[in-house]
């Protein structure tokens, strides 16, 4: 009965009558099939039967607006009036991506309620900007994914999508207590930069690559350290660096990652091996300050020698270097008496009285 007012006849006998709600839109009674298909030709111009596949999922558009989403092998009954409705049917037996203008429907504010009913059915997840996902079906890696926002379909299938971070991770290799070739006990500490170059190959190779870096990195550091002398690592610190970056880079690319870079940070000394090492440092320095006051004085000495030749050599210049020593004499005296004129100062000795 459409609505209006209806009389019937009962003639004693049971009737109930029960009123549905067109404004719902959909003919959701409990025994909705054996209604529709006991009473076809009845209901059929007045409702709409809908079969959903088992390879497909129906999108319910009322009045070209999303309302539902069937799942594989759905069946639901829709009335005809007052409402337009309108199923479209998408299959998942290859491709389950979700599109992106759906996803878009999906996480709208009006469509809250919609979103948390098919949940279950399908995953939403986005992949931020310098990172790549991994989608992986029944436990398979699928396809990679670059940055943005994506969804698929669940039904019948176990889906989850990793993130990787492609950007470059710095790690500390901190307290290493390692013997030198000499048996110094040295604590060192390890700075490296790394990035993940292939992610394929290291979910393949490695189940915490962050961890497998970090012994690489330490294995790297004690086999450097422990072949060289203390002086050798102290004397040149690159070579060391260059040591432990040549024993970890195919290491680390053989699980799909990259070492930007790596050093050493610090090499701490026991405390009786500071004192040590601070005497041989004075010494040595105290004995290169020895070695340049004695090569000052030998060239001070060896200048005194060639002036003394040439003033031997050289009369005149003899008489120059007493008339400025006379000179700066004079200076510093109050009164000076010459005897024998010019020629007593030239050739006789001077005699100075205060």
């Amino acid at each position: 009965m459409l609505p209006g007012t209806h009389w019937l006849w009962t003639f004693q006998k049971d009737v109930r009558i029960e009123v549905l709600n067109l404004g719902v839109g959909e003919f959701n009674l409990a025994q909705a099939d054996t209604l529709y298909l006991a009473n076809r030709g009845l209901l059929a111009p007045v409702i709409e039967q809908v079969d959903i596949g088992n390879q497909e999922l129906g999108l319910v558009y009322r009045e070209g607006r999303l309302f539902a989403v069937l799942p594989p092998g759905a069946r639901r009954y829709y009335w005809r009036a007052p409402w337009q409705f309108e199923v479209k049917r998408q299959s998942i037996a290859d491709d389950f991506r979700i599109p992106a203008d759906l996803i878009a429907l999906l996480i709208q504010p009006q469509h809250a309620k919609l979103l948390a009913e098919v949940t279950s059915n399908l995953i939403l997840k986005e992949v931020p900007e310098h990172h790549l996902g991994l989608l992986l079906v029944n436990g398979k890696v699928e396809t990679p994914l670059n940055p943005g926002l994506y969804g698929f379909w669940k039904l019948g299938r176990m889906l989850a999508i990793e993130t990787i971070d492609l950007r470059s991770l710095a790690l500390d290799v901190q307290g290493q207590e390692i013997l030198s070739r000499d048996k110094v006990s040295l604590r060192v500490n390890l700075a490296a930069e790394v990035r993940v170059q292939d992610p394929m190959l290291m979910r393949r190779q490695a189940t915490d690559w962050k961890d497998a870096v970090y012994r690489t990195l330490q294995f790297g550091l004690r086999e450097a350290v422990g072949t060289r002398t203390l002086d050798q690592m102290l004397g040149n610190k690159g070579e060391l660096d260059g040591a432990i970056r040549a024993y970890a880079e195919p290491r680390l690319a053989s699980i799909g990652v990259g070492l930007v870079n790596a050093g050493i940070k610090d090499v701490i000394l026991p405390g009786e091996m500071k004192v040590l090492l601070n005497q041989v440092v004075e010494a040595e320095k105290q004995a290169q300050a020895n070695v340049i006051k004695r090569r000052e004085e030998t060239a001070a000495t060896r200048n005194l020698l060639n002036t003394a030749r040439m003033l031997e050599e050289n009369p005149v210049l003899m008489r120059l270097k007493e008339l400025e020593a006379l000179e700066k004499v004079t200076e510093k005296i109050g009164q000076l008496t010459v005897f024998g004129g010019l020629d007593g100062v030239m050739k006789q000795l001077v005699s100075l009285r205060a």
